[in-house]
């Protein structure tokens, strides 16, 4: 089943721009593992906050994507331009309007 998964990072005052350029490098890898969508993004209301958005064809291909050498080296080089703060929430994907479903 797809897999969502939906987050706030809160950063360091100033480091939000570096935290994104991190985050949105290009990697073939996670498609490679299953990811159908990683979007990073920001709101002028929270200047301190990076949002993301990962849709995963299964829980199991996220959880896995994180014992790459790319993305734990990239968790490694964000880590210091975190405040600590984040949020999110995850959820099995049960349709969408917009297109065929994956299962």
């Amino acid at each position: 089943m797809t897999f969502a998964n939906v987050g706030t990072l809160g950063t360091v005052p100033g480091k939000r721009e570096e935290l994104v350029q991190i985050l949105t490098r290009r990697s073939s890898e996670l498609c490679e593992m299953g990811c159908l969508l990683y979007e990073v993004g920001t709101n002028e209301d929270s200047p301190d906050t990076v949002f993301v958005m990962e849709l995963w064809e299964t829980a199991e291909a996220h959880r896995a994507s994180l014992q790459l050498d790319s993305v734990r080296a990239a968790i490694a080089e964000a880590r210091p331009l975190l405040s600590g703060e984040m949020g999110g929430f995850s959820f099995d994907v049960a349709g969408s309007p917009l297109r065929v479903e994956l299962s």
